[in-house]
């Protein structure tokens, strides 16, 4: 096993890793910004390494600084985390270029899921059922632009290529406002992702955002740990989290988990990753995948019983799999409410210093955070400072068990979107499971009135 990793990551995710280390009795060495001084995983870290200031480019997305840390402290591989360059594979193959292990696929593989014009094609060929759309990069002639907008049928939208985190993407529900729409959503993937080009698919009404979790590893084995259910989404942005999801037949879960483990030995992927799709009237059609740890990944675990980040060192270390598909049971169901520092309702980002931080407790509930009293929230990064996640023998226990722990929880200093989550608790249709992924906006705009 590894002697010493590197974890190239802040938050939450940083601590979460240095966690999976320490069990596997691995040092961990932590690089951090000047922003992140004071955070609880550098003082646990073996050791830590500063590589810039506050600004992400200059630091967390500095490749050269974060490889150099690795060639100081004599790390054996690298962990991403999450975010930043967890799904660059041009960071993948400077790593590993360097002489470090990447814990995460190789950058060939990276490549491949994370152009999504790319990855529709590579799993059209490999049998995974995908959304009607364009079959490649969109043209500039607008003539060739309609015809192909004609066939798909709208309303279509429109998606960057290098896309995600549920950026780059435009909704057209005519012809009229085809041509402009492609033309902003190229501007804006050129800036964002430096890849101008993008795509064309048909924009499914009430859709359900449902994930398959998959490991692999380099001796050909690989699994499918269940399905989660993200629909609870604002502005495609994940808000609360489910395993498994509700509703939907087990056979039809079941034909798509073996098709998505069908696919991973097809592209020769290793390690974690997410097939995201839409699921409506009893249909899956494959959006994207991530080739990486997702931030709900605890619903899995809990679930399954099997550490998702524990088994991707194992992974990158060159094991085997330690458990087969006929492994795999699903037991309960888990629940997880992201917890940001923002207005709960107005969305914007509450930095500051947290003068009080009691977590909850109890039964089936965990929390992966790593803030505490006195933390100073910097306004520099993703406003997400923990996840509360719980686990009950049914959903119903799992609900009873989110609102005990969301009612325990008191941050101060700075707002949260706590109160959002106590409402939806008690949500009616919430607690009845299947809400599609408009239903928190339109949710949140009937509130509003």
């Amino acid at each position: 096993m590894f002697k010493k990793i590197l974890i190239a990551n802040r938050g939450e995710i940083a601590l979460r890793i240095q966690r999976a280390c320490r069990e596997l009795g691995i040092k961990a060495v932590m690089v951090y910004s000047e922003a992140d001084r004071d955070a609880k995983y550098i003082r646990l870290a073996d050791e830590s390494v500063c590589i810039g200031p506050a600004a992400s480019v200059h630091s967390y997305l500095n490749m050269p600084a974060i490889i150099s840390a690795a060639e100081v402290t004599d790390a054996e591989a690298i962990h991403p985390g999450y975010g930043f360059l967890s799904e660059n594979a041009d960071f993948a193959e400077r790593v590993e270029q360097s002489g470090f292990k990447f814990i995460g696929p190789s950058p060939e593989s990276i490549r491949t899921m994370g152009d999504k014009v790319s990855a529709k094609q590579a799993m059209i060929k490999a049998g995974v059922p995908c959304v009607p759309g364009s079959e490649g990069r969109l043209p500039d002639d607008p003539i060739i632009l309609k015809r192909i907008a004609k066939q798909v049928g709208y309303p279509v939208i429109i998606k960057a290529a290098g896309g995600g985190g549920g950026r780059g993407m435009r909704v057209v529900h005519t012809e009229a406002a085809l041509v402009h729409a492609v033309q902003t959503t190229k501007a804006e993937a050129g800036a964002a992702f430096g890849n101008p080009e993008v795509y064309m698919e048909k924009f499914l009404q009430n859709p359900r955002h449902i994930e398959i979790q998959i490991l692999a590893d380099q001796h050909k084995n690989a699994v499918w740990l269940g399905e989660r259910d993200c629909s609870m989404q604002r502005r495609h942005q994940k808000v609360i989290e489910e395993a498994p999801a509700p509703g939907i037949p087990r056979k039809l879960i079941e034909r798509i988990g073996e098709r998505c483990v069908t696919a991973v030995k097809k592209i020769g992927y290793r390690g974690a990753g997410t097939f995201e799709f839409l699921y409506e009237n009893g249909e899956f059609y494959f959006i994207e995948m991530n080739t990486r740890v997702q931030v709900e990944h605890p619903v899995t675990e809990w679930i399954t019983g099997i550490d998702i980040v524990r088994t991707q060192i194992m992974v990158a270390f060159g094991d085997k799999l330690p458990f087969a598909q006929r492994d795999i049971q699903l037991k309960g169901h888990s629940i997880e409410c992201r917890i940001n520092a923002e207005d709960p309702y107005k969305f914007t980002p509450s930095p500051g210093r947290i003068t009080t931080w009691h977590t909850p407790g109890g039964p089936g509930v965990r929390v992966d955070s790593h803030i505490y009293a006195n933390y100073y929230v910097p306004p520099n990064y993703d406003s997400m400072i923990g996840k509360i996640i719980v686990h009950g023998d049914t959903r119903e226990q799992a609900l009873a068990r989110m609102r005990t722990a969301l009612a325990e929880t008191v941050v101060e200093g700075i707002n949260t979107n706590i109160p959002l989550h106590r409402e939806l608790m008690v949500d009616t249709k919430f607690m009845d499971g299947g809400t599609n992924i408009h239903y928190l906006e339109e949710w949140l705009s009937k509130r509003d009135r």
